[in-house]
This record gives structure tokens, sequence and C-alpha cells, in this order.
């Protein structure tokens, strides 16, 4: 864009993109997170590369930030900021955007603190639970608890359909608490983000994002460490059992390779159940009475020409067929 690039960090845990910002040489950071204990990591990671960075060879100053403790889906954020004046360019929210699909109120302060300072053209990105999938695989399974070894669901609610807002399920990661999460209507989410000016640009599942951008990510995946080796070297175990690799098996057969970076067929399973959004900020063509904009958009009503994610026959019937759009939505679950 020319300038140092601004951007939003919403539910930025301990920090665990500060090196990707870093990389990306922006200008300004906010990060603002619910637990004050991991403002205070993601703080002190912040402060540590900083200090990395001035004894470098080659010294860049890197970019400027602050540190925001708030529930994002409660609070506006834009009071809490150092500069209220300031613009972004680009808000992040990572494998957190789904809890504020508890409750109609707190989706509209999530999505209004994701638009409010967002220039027009900027984008608002983000990584959650492709709820389609989810249903998909409860009705697989024949019963509301489903998983394997590395992750678990459990739905609080087996009739159908499920509420717009507060469809609750519990989600067991290996080793990790159960955690109270939410389904995201992907159709009410698109409509209700027009009313803050945000526009769906892009949409795909984990697989289909990684198959396209494995190659130029592949660098990135190796700094990670992302995969484990299969065969695993000499000294080291597997993951997982060895029954959860015939997929790798197959792979090096096929492309007669020794060695290659894999996740187990149940890691691999649990990595699926998560989508990629983009929206764009558009830009309002004119205000209405009590000064506020009016944006550009397609009537709420009219069918979307993008294509469609899979499972989308799952997502007609995931919820009630009352109209979702911002004007129509009363309560936090319809009947």
């Amino acid at each position: 864009v020319g300038r140092p690039i601004h951007v939003l960090d919403m539910c930025c845990g301990k920090g665990g993109d500060l090196l990707k910002w870093r990389s990306a040489d922006i200008g300004h950071l906010i990060c603002a997170d619910i637990a004050g204990t991991s403002v205070d990591q993601c703080k002190s990671r912040y402060e540590d590369m900083r200090q990395r960075q001035r004894r470098e060879r080659h010294y860049h100053q890197g970019f400027t930030a602050e540190f925001i403790v708030a529930d994002c889906t409660k609070v506006r954020l834009r009071e809490r900021y150092k500069d209220v004046t300031l613009q972004l360019d680009l808000v992040s929210c990572q494998f957190s955007f789904h809890y504020c699909f508890e409750s109609l109120p707190q989706a509209e302060c999530m999505l209004r603190n994701a638009a409010e300072c967002l220039r027009p053209g900027g984008y608002f990105i983000g990584t959650m639970p492709d709820a389609n999938d989810i249903v998909a695989r409860y009705r697989a399974a024949g019963s509301p608890s489903f998983g394997n070894p590395v992750y678990k669901i459990e739905l609080e609610k087996e009739d159908q359909p499920f509420p717009l807002f507060g469809a609750k399920y519990g989600f067991t990661l290996v080793d990790v608490v159960n955690c109270p999460e939410f389904l995201v209507h992907l159709p009410t989410l698109e409509r209700l983000a027009r009313k803050y000016g945000l526009e769906l640009v892009s949409k795909s599942k984990f697989e289909e994002y990684y198959e396209k951008n494995k190659e130029k990510g592949r660098g990135l995946l190796g700094k990670m460490q992302a995969f484990e080796s299969y065969p695993p070297f000499e000294g080291n175990s597997l993951n997982g059992e060895e029954d959860e690799y015939t997929h790798a098996k197959d792979f090096m057969e096929k492309n007669r390779c020794d060695r290659i970076g894999t996740l187990s067929k149940p890691e691999w399973e649990a990595a699926s159940l998560y989508m990629v959004f983009a929206f764009r900020k558009m830009k309002p063509i004119t205000m209405d009475r009590e000064g506020r904009p009016v944006y550009e958009q397609q009537n709420a009503d009219q069918p979307s020409d993008k294509k469609e994610t899979p499972h989308k026959k799952s997502a007609e019937v995931v919820h009630s067929t009352e109209d979702p759009s911002p004007k129509r939505l009363k309560g936090d679950s319809t009947t």
C-alpha cells in the first residue's frame, strides 16, 4: 500500500502470530484478548522480539504495538485504542471468531470491532470451524458425540433445526480441557457482516486452502515444523499409530520417495474441521439520516453468485428457515 500497514489481531492469545507480523513488515499492531495473562505473555514476547532485533547485525526497528485486555464480543475496542482515529488495513481473528455466535449482540459487537476502523478496501481475515462439516460428521456418525483419538465433538442440541445463535457444542482436542464452542451459520454471518460494510470475498476449507498454497508456503511450514517425518528418523517415534499413516505410505509408493512430512489420519481429520474466510470493507455510497454509512451491496434476499462450500445442502437445514437478515434477527434462537 506504500505506507506502514496497521493491523488488529483480535483474540491474539499469547502472540503466536507475532513473528508473522514481523515478516510482513507491518507498521503498527493492536493485540486484543479477553485473557489478561495471555495478553501479558503476548506483550512479553513482543518485547523479547524487539530486544533480539536490536542485537541483530542489520537492525530494523520493526513495528510498534499496543495491547488491550477486553472481550472482543462485548467491548467496543475503538474506545481502548491509543489513537481513536486510527485506520486499519487488516483485521485478523484466528480460531476464535466462532465464540461470538453465542448470541446476536456478541456477533454484532465482534463484527463492529472488525469493521469500524477498517479502511475501505481493507480485509478482515480469519479461521473458524466449518459448521457444515461438523453437522455432516454428526449425521454420518448418527450420534451427537463423535470424533477420533485427536478430537471429540459433542453437540448439546440433537434435534434440528439448530438456533442461529447459541448452537453450542463441546470441543475437546488432545490433552485440552473441553471447551464450549458455537456453530457459525455462514449465510447468517455473510448477511450480518454486510450491515457493517463487510463483503465476503473468499471462503474455503482448510484442505482446499492448503492444496492451493502449499508450494508458496513450503518454507514457512518447514520453519514451523508443521509436519512430522514419515518414516520417523532413528530414535524418534510417530505421533500416532502405524496404521494411521497408510496415506503416507501410498503417497511414497506412488511418487517413489523415501520420506515425507505429514500428519496422521486423525490429525488430518481434526485439521480439516476448519475453514478460512476473508471479508473486504466496502466504500459507503451515502449516509443515512442519522449519519451512519450506507454501503453498496447486493440485496440480502438475492442469492450470492459465489462458489458454495462443500455440504451446502447440509447448511440449508442446519438452522431454521426464518429470514436471518439483520433486520429480522430479534433473539438468540429461532423455533
